[in-house]
């Protein structure tokens, strides 16, 4: 029998993962992308696979993050359709993802390249609250021109 303490630990967990989603897009365009950031988002031990590459450890994550990034001017990461299924001390999650990215140096007048797709992974309760182990991102659609290395 579901009591209204568990109820309101399976809301509360809910908001903190959609939270955590919420703080990782934010970071991508605000470039807040350092090792203290990356604590705050990622175990020491994490695992990623995006279009730029397979990463593992919080180093190495934060630092391709922090380099792809930096291919590109303003962005605007939009984050939706967010499932999240708790089971105890762990989660998969997934989530709908529309990308913007202007070019470096450009202006919003400028055509942006955009990609469509989703998220999915696994987080993690810490004693520093919820985290992610794994995270992948899988490309459905693009638009735009890639920036130019």
């Amino acid at each position: 029998m579901t009591t209204s303490t568990d109820q309101l630990r399976a809301l509360t967990d809910r908001v903190e993962i959609t939270t955590l989603i919420d703080r990782f897009f934010r970071a991508l365009d605000e470039r807040g992308l350092d090792l203290a950031w990356g604590r705050t988002v990622f175990t020491e031990d994490a695992h990623v696979a995006f279009p730029i590459g397979e990463h593992r450890g919080l180093s190495e994550i934060v630092a391709a993050l922090a380099d792809g990034m930096s291919r590109f001017g303003a962005t605007q990461h939009a984050g939706s359709n967010y499932l999240v299924d708790v089971d105890g001390d762990r989660a998969n999650v997934r989530w709908n993802a529309i990308q913007t990215h202007l070019p470096l140096g450009g202006t919003p007048f400028d055509v942006p390249f955009v990609s469509g797709g989703y998220y999915e992974g696994e987080v993690v309760r810490t004693a520093d609250g919820w985290r992610f182990r794994e995270q992948r991102y899988h490309i459905v659609w693009l638009g735009g021109q890639l920036p130019q290395p």
